[in-house]
């Protein structure tokens, strides 16, 4: 009996899935193609993803590739920043060849090389990159993330950053893959969470493979010991507080890939999702009084319904079916899907990979970078994940590909559909990508793509697609919250997205809140739920346009 209903619950969940956008039913609007051209050449984004690959196989090597977007000059215009590698095994950079990168937009997608004037060429292996204004002074700062070198870099203002690791407090580990800004205590000051991933370093980099026909590949993480992710509180001077232990995160050891925030049980204080590499996902429950609850198992997201753990890289952590509420999709390897959270109503979530349909258009990609954005302009989030598989020799042991194209899945509703084979030449050339960040780069109202790729150089993506559907964006600016508003909920219609940096693989898209508005022509009412729990109605918001919101 239960077999037999299941296609009519499904139907049912369908319609329920098709909510008002701006107070107009997103089914009157036709749907908008999605297509991107790849403009790296005329935009002037130089530079090559060196991640040193040797024929000892270091693990680091086939897990380079974050990097941020983010207006580090203040001009409204996203800039974009590229984390390298370095030399192996002594993870030192030898060469301008394997500088980290910062490209400043000049206009017109168009982005001028200031890497040597910033100070941001940095010194060893890095591999991930979270930006945010952590000191509240309106200049964005750096975290970027690698082996034994993490950084903290503040922006001084005038187009330079001073490198602050030391005086800040942040503390250093064996392997740091990611990092994410959130303010956990509502304190008004953002915190830095530090995702660690195996306890490796190239000295104890072991032979994996088959010795007998000389095959060697990257090891598996099973072949090493994780590490527990830290915590560091903002004390509002400059410094930052190692909360690990007293917050209850220390004391969870896996083998971390990436982080994203959202408050998924509406109680007004962010939540955590870490990815992990072949070992149960955490979700850390924030208790409201400085420490944190790990509920991966219990809430249903340390696992898919499957019951076994996956390779889980990049994540994004949004309301992708316009309920009101975040949901949790992470990208794997290839036989095991790109798995899709659903939150039900804040008490746990649901795996909704095979009734969205992701699982059986991803049951043989193998994904890195993720994340949910409106590239259509229709209301609904879209996903788009940057692909490949991590072992460069996969082919030879099993069916699947190493390098793959990136994908792009339309949402319909709360259902997704592969647009991949019309969306451009990045979506049907296999490569070896890695990190993606999502900004609006030429200011046209719809959302481009930066993309990374092991040994290559990285592609800007302009999305000329989304037809004459209408948008608008939110800029925040916090007064009792941070500066940057991380953390706050946006409202424009039946639609909520929030304030957050932290977006896929090791990777960082700071920008106003985008909404697609479909076939809306009018001023919309704009709700803003600062961190502070402030609730603030902004009327007659103006679409096609960028509007600054500031906390009352």
């Amino acid at each position: 009996m239960k077999c037999r209903l299941f296609p009519l619950v499904l139907a049912i969940a369908a319609a329920a899935l098709t909510p008002s956008v701006g107070g107009q039913p997103s089914a009157e609007t036709p749907p908008a193609a999605i297509r991107f051209e790849i403009v790296t050449a005329t935009a002037g984004l130089v530079t090559r993803l060196d991640q040193n690959p040797t024929p000892e196989k270091n693990m680091v090597e086939t897990m380079a590739g974050g990097l941020a977007v983010f207006d580090y000059d203040g001009d409204g215009l996203q800039d974009v920043f590229f984390t390298n590698g370095a030399q192996l095994p002594s993870l030192t950079k030898r060469s301008p060849d394997q500088w980290n990168r910062l490209f400043r937009n000049s206009g017109g997608m168009t982005f001028v090389d200031v890497t040597e004037r910033s100070g941001l060429r940095g010194e060893g292996y890095s591999t991930g990159a979270a930006a945010a204004d952590y000191d509240n002074d309106g200049h964005v700062d750096l975290f970027v993330a690698g082996i034994n070198g993490n950084r903290l870099y503040r922006n001084r203002g005038d187009g330079t950053f001073a490198d602050v690791t030391a005086a800040s407090g942040i503390g250093q580990f064996t392997w740091s893959v990611a990092a994410g800004w959130f303010d956990y205590d509502n304190d008004g000051r953002l915190d830095l969470f530090v995702v660690n991933y195996v306890d490796w370093t190239p000295q104890r980099n072991k032979f994996c493979g088959d010795q007998a026909r000389g095959l060697r590949v990257y090891c598996h993480p099973k072949h090493y010991t994780g590490l527990p992710n830290a915590l560091y509180r903002n004390r509002g001077d400059g410094t930052f507080e190692d909360v690990s232990g007293r917050s209850g995160l220390a004391e969870h050891v896996g083998k971390g890939m990436s982080v994203a925030f959202a408050d998924y049980d509406d109680d007004g204080f962010a939540d955590v999702m870490v990815t992990n590499d072949a070992v149960p996902n955490f979700l850390f429950h924030n208790r409201r009084d400085g420490t944190f609850e790990e509920i991966g198992l219990r809430a249903g997201v340390a696992v898919p319904a499957t019951g076994r753990p996956v390779s889980g890289m990049g994540v994004d952590f949004r309301d992708y079916d316009n309920d009101g509420r975040p949901d949790i999709v992470l990208t794997a390897l290839s036989g095991e899907t790109f798995p899709l959270f659903k939150n039900e109503k804040g008490m746990f979530f649901r795996d909704a990979t095979y009734a969205s349909g992701l699982a059986k258009v991803t049951l043989r990609m193998s994904g890195w970078g993720a994340a949910f954005a409106d590239f259509d302009n229709d209301g609904f989030k879209d996903l788009l994940t940057a692909n490949s598989h991590a072992n460069d020799r996969v082919e030879e042991f099993e069916a699947a590909a190493y390098r793959q194209p990136n994908a792009i899945f339309r949402n319909v509703g709360g259902r997704f559909e592969d647009v991949s084979a019309t969306a451009g030449d990045d979506f049907t050339t296999p490569r070896a990508n890695r990190g993606l960040a999502v900004a609006d780069f030429d200011g046209d109202g719809r959302l481009d793509v930066v993309v990374s790729e092991l040994g290559g150089a990285p592609r800007l993506l302009r999305n000329f697609g989304a037809g004459s559907n209408a948008w608008l964006a939110v800029r925040l600016i916090g007064k009792k919250s941070n500066r940057d508003g991380i953390g706050a909920r946006v409202r424009v219609g039946s639609q909520w997205n929030q304030m957050t940096s932290s977006v896929g693989y090791a990777s960082s898209s700071l920008g106003p809140v985008h909404f697609g508005l479909a076939a809306v022509s009018g001023p919309q009412s704009v709700e803003v739920i600062w961190p502070t729990g402030t609730r603030q109605t902004v009327p007659d918001v103006a679409v096609g346009k960028v509007t600054v919101v500031t906390e009352p």
